[in-house]
């Protein structure tokens, strides 16, 4: 999924493709420490991805927190 893919989709989206990534990566390491794997490249793929999507789910967490530090701290000034 491009990035500019990534941060249009929501929360509930992102973390059920965070979890299906991280799922897969399991997945294709099983297969690679049985021997069954196809193609090794698709790992360094699916890491990538798992790697997008926790980016993106951190970057909205420090945005959510910097959103609620600005409108705490304009209240404080006034008590």
């Amino acid at each position: 999924m491009a990035d500019a893919a990534i941060t249009d989709i929501s929360d509930a989206e992102l973390v059920k493709m965070h979890d299906d990534a991280k799922r897969e990566l399991f997945n294709l390491r099983f297969q690679h420490a049985t021997g069954q794997l196809e193609n090794s490249a698709r790992i360094s793929q699916v890491r990538k991805e798992v790697a997008r999507a926790k980016t993106e789910m951190r970057s909205r967490e420090i945005a959510a927190a910097e959103a609620l530090a600005a409108s705490g701290s304009g209240a404080q000034g006034e008590a």
